[in-house]
């Protein structure tokens, strides 16, 4: 374990779960992206021992949430142990963007392509495609198009257009 506390900003992909039968404790994986390339891109597990931080964790924080955690990171002593943060603090820096129909919840998944956030829905090959800062990138019409989708939206980017 470090003895100094981190600072990490990274978006939650999936929802967050109990550690405990209680619900007194919470974990939660957080993909920190410090650059917008890929290969800097991790997956994080973060655990939450403060009940009252842990249920926010589990009932305010929801899938493309982008969050600040301050915590203490453990490193493995042995093949079997993982590398985990544990959070003593957590802040919503930017909340996902609000659905209209909560039923898709059940059918959707929301994947973030540094910078980009990128909403799969199960009923549809179309992806919808937005900047983490919510401006609208476009529809591509199945999945093998969203690099098409994206360097075009870069290119009028680069020449000043919208």
């Amino acid at each position: 374990m470090h003895t100094e506390p981190i600072a990490l900003d990274g978006f939650l992909e999936e929802p967050s779960v109990p550690g405990d039968l209680h619900g007194s404790t919470a974990r939660f994986r957080l993909t920190v992206s410090p650059t917008d390339e890929r290969t800097d891109e991790m997956v994080l597990p973060c655990g939450v021992t403060d009940p009252e931080l842990a249920h926010a964790a589990l009932h305010d924080l929801v899938p493309g949430d982008k969050l600040r955690v301050t915590g203490h990171l453990h490193l493995p002593r042995t093949p079997d142990d993982p590398v985990w943060l544990a959070v003593s603090t957590l802040a919503v820096l930017e909340t996902a963007s609000l659905l209209t129909d909560p039923a898709a919840v059940t059918t959707a998944v929301l994947e973030r392509y540094v910078p980009y956030v990128c909403w799969f829905d199960a009923d549809t090959p179309n992806v919808k495609v937005f900047t983490e800062t919510g401006q609208w990138v476009g529809t591509a019409p199945d999945p093998d198009k969203i690099g098409v989708l994206l360097e075009a939206f870069e290119e009028r980017q680069a020449t000043g257009g919208e």
